[in-house]
């Protein structure tokens, strides 16, 4: 009997062995698996970074979108200040071009053959006319002459208007042509009707008492 036991021990002993090393060999399975598992689960951190740089770009676009913003606002500063500077020198008129502007006469102005022009101070800037009728439209300023005639001109059109004591007219130089003639306005209507009862003396005429 003893003899069968221990045949039966040591014919079990072996599968127990077996049985407690296989028991063994199942944590170190799990915790292998546990750390091929932990990079693959790491993954994403890689992502984080992406994520980081993603929104380099749209700080960039940001910056980009402020200087676009800051050279805009300083062209429209820059010309603000050359508008400034032109209206600065369309204001330097000489006290004596001042006095021209003074007897210009303003209104609407009939001329010969149905014309009409239309003669406006510019409220903004002293001493400039707006100068205006069919199929044109100027903005003069006064011009200084040696007969003492009023003289506007459009340097840049080549029209320049003339008055005199009993009629105006006005021409374009660049066209080489009259644009209205024989103007008046009621002042020198006024005056013409006084010429033509008191014609002025003829630079023919001979002085009284001379041979």
């Amino acid at each position: 009997m003893k003899t069968l036991i221990a045949s039966a021990v040591m014919l079990l002993a072996p599968a127990w062995v077996m049985a407690q090393a296989t028991t063994a060999a199942q944590p170190a399975s799990k915790t292998t698996s546990a750390k091929q598992d932990a990079p693959a689960k790491a993954k994403p951190a890689p992502a984080a970074k992406a994520s980081g740089n993603a929104s380099a770009p749209a700080n960039k676009t940001t910056v980009a979108k402020a200087q676009q913003t800051s050279s805009r606002t300083q062209l429209k500063s820059a010309a603000n200040q050359v508008a400034t500077g032109i209206i600065a020198a369309e204001a330097a008129l000489s006290p004596e071009e001042l006095a021209i502007a003074e007897r210009v006469h303003v209104g609407r102005i009939p001329c010969e053959l149905g014309a009409v022009v239309n003669i406006s101070a510019d409220a903004a800037t002293p001493g400039y006319f707006h100068v205006e009728g069919k199929g044109f439209k100027y903005r003069m300023t006064p011009v200084a002459t040696s007969t003492g005639a009023v003289r506007l001109e459009d340097q840049k059109a080549g029209a320049v208007w003339l008055q005199i004591a009993n009629k105006s007219m006005l021409m374009n130089q660049k066209l080489g042509q009259r644009m209205a003639d024989e103007c008046m306005s009621p002042e020198q209507v006024v005056v013409a009707e006084a010429i033509k009862k008191t014609p002025p003396p003829s630079v023919f005429d001979a002085p009284k008492g001379s041979k």
